[in-house]
């Protein structure tokens, strides 16, 4: 019998790191410097493992395998087979981030035989001042940016947001992005680790050379318009999911609850995953013990549970994410 699943954190060292995974959502195994926790991946060599019940030991992978439309949905098996479609990641930028971008799936298949990398980012925490790079600030083409990339001005045709908790931010394919210093956020992706590094603030690894840049990939695949709005507007509603993004890959919607709330995914052919930000809640499902989830923490509902409650001993809000795909 399938259960919600929880898995063991895969930590990520990164130079720009930090320690508010820690200090901030409790993840006291967390090393210094661990820029990401990976909640739930099915990168390969990176695949999640269970941490409790009878599944434990148990990867990703091999689940889907034995569970299959159970475990993803009929609709998620029959597109993806045994590859998790999405990557579920907590950040902790504590110095500011490479400005990159990502190719989308047809450039990706043609280069890599990969997905593409369409994302969205949503604040926890920020210290003050801080930003998220989305875009740029006016129209620009190809020669101009190559230019400003061989001059290292490239900042300069950035677009700068204030990131405050709360705020999200969708990052499809193909948009020029990086995140500034002092953000602790969740980010939901298609599973896809290709990444395209720009500029990087001329910092120097461990062993004192300059990072590895792709700007020659980079430039096939950047979408060079301007937008009026690179910030994803939402309004929760207190008691209810309120949607955050919805797009090909994934829909992520917000639950701020204070009191209990229902959930039925009928109509919906997909796992769910849960990351809580705030508080803790009791997920009750299929008439069994309930699941305590706490802030900083990740669950994945099997695409079988259609009817949930989850019940907060506390106010919290919680990312709710899962695929939907046009018929």
């Amino acid at each position: 019998m399938l259960y919600p699943l929880r898995f063991k954190p895969i930590y990520q060292y990164r130079l720009w790191g930090g320690n508010k995974l820690k200090e901030i959502l409790g993840k006291n195994d967390a090393p210094d410097m661990t820029g990401e926790s990976w909640e739930i991946s099915g990168i390969p060599d990176n695949t999640s493992v269970v941490k409790e019940g009878f599944l434990e030991g148990n990867d990703l992978q091999e689940l889907i395998e034995v569970y299959m439309g159970d475990l993803v949905g009929d609709s998620v098996y029959e597109r993806h087979g045994t590859d998790f479609p999405l990557l579920f990641k907590l950040i902790d930028a504590h110095d500011v981030l490479s400005v990159q971008v990502h190719p989308d799936d047809k450039l990706a298949a043609e280069r890599h035989q990969a997905f593409g990398k369409t994302e969205m980012w949503h604040v926890i925490q920020s210290d003050p001042g801080s930003v998220i790079y989305s875009g740029f600030n006016r129209a620009t083409n190809r020669d101009e940016f190559m230019q400003h990339v061989a001059e290292k001005r490239i900042a300069e045709l950035l677009n700068a947001e204030p990131a405050n908790p709360g705020d999200t931010f969708f990052i499809p394919a193909g948009r020029v992005h990086a995140t500034g210093a002092g953000i602790l956020f969740a980010e939901i992706q298609q599973t896809s680790d290709l990444t395209y590094r720009i500029f990087d603030w001329n910092r120097l690894e461990k062993n004192g050379r300059p990072r590895t840049l792709h700007t020659d990939l980079a430039v096939d695949a950047i979408d060079f318009n301007h937008y009026s709005n690179y910030r994803t507007p939402s309004n929760p509603v207190l008691n209810r999911s309120t949607e955050l993004v919805k797009c090909p890959y994934f829909t992520t919607n917000m639950i701020w609850m204070n009191r209990p709330v229902e959930r039925d995914y009928m109509d919906i052919d997909s796992f769910v995953v849960y990351m809580c930000l705030e508080g803790s809640f009791l997920l009750n499902y299929g008439g069994e013990i309930p699941l305590l989830l706490k802030k900083g923490k990740t669950v994945l509902l099997p695409a079988l549970f259609k009817d949930v409650v989850l019940e907060p001993r506390e106010e919290s809000r919680v990312l709710e994410a899962y695929c939907e795909y046009a018929h």
